[in-house]
């Protein structure tokens, strides 16, 4: 009997797989499974890790050590404890992000999880994940928020307990793009709160914090500044792409 289940699965995935094949996530030709790239589109890719700054997850070019530091982080340490990215930003990383956010593929949420996964390590063990929220007319508009999907899909990967509200958006902010860091910083100040309903959750635990893109800073650091006051023991952040050189 246990045999004719598989079978049967089998079947329909078979089916599936010819009328729906799984499709790379950068230029949408076919591949072999999902959640993967074409080689073209793979290449392009920069994936991240060590050595990098402990802190933010700059890429160093050489080791410098566990508790190797970047400028930056060492003349204004930032709110969170340690980021770390997939990819490294560019033109495919940021074409993922825009299916994911403007073309109406939720499921895109899931590839982005699979390649995240990999920097959620035994120290996360504990943490609650949970996304950089969106303001309500946004969500309205968008009919989602793409970090809250890439937060269910992750806890759906690592076992990790996911919370969606335990930061709210208050104030709409303008669009980000553009914008130098004093000016990203400004413009999110007061933006977010922990409601009361979450910071009994939040108290004496670690946050692990998941967007989709890391340009400046301004919207991590907001964050987890406002998990800290309400409480949280430590804050992390995780995201697919990270800005890796900038002019601001």
């Amino acid at each position: 009997m246990q045999f004719g289940v598989h079978a049967a699965r089998g079947a329909v995935r078979q089916i599936v797989d010819f009328a729906l094949p799984p499709r790379c996530a950068g230029c949408g030709s076919v591949t072999d499974d999902p959640h993967r790239f074409c080689i073209g589109c793979w290449q392009q890719l920069h994936f991240l890790g060590e050595p990098c700054c402990r802190r933010c997850g700059l890429p160093f070019e050489y080791d410098s050590g566990l508790d190797a530091e970047c400028g930056a982080c060492l003349a204004e340490p930032p709110a969170f404890g340690r980021l770390r990215a997939a990819v490294a930003y560019g033109e495919i990383a940021r074409k993922v992000v825009l299916k994911l956010k403007y073309s109406g593929r939720p499921g895109v949420a899931d590839t982005l999880a699979h390649f995240m996964r990999r920097h959620v390590s035994a120290a996360d063990g504990d943490a609650i994940l949970t996304p950089v929220p969106l303001h309500r007319w946004r969500i309205w508009k968008r009919g989602y928020n793409q970090s809250g999907l890439m937060v269910s899909a992750l806890a759906r990967r690592t076992g990790l307990r996911a919370e969606l509200g335990l930061v709210d958006r208050v104030k709409s902010t303008p669009p980000l793009k553009g914008k130098g860091r004093r000016e990203r910083a400004l413009a999110v100040r007061g933006a977010f709160r922990v409601p009361e309903r979450a910071k009994g959750l939040v108290s004496g635990r670690a946050v692990l914090l998941v967007d989709d893109v890391y340009t400046t800073g301004a919207t991590a650091n907001a964050c987890a500044r406002i998990l800290k006051r309400a409480g949280a023991a430590e804050v992390n952040i995780l995201c697919w792409a990270r800005v890796v050189r900038t002019e601001d």
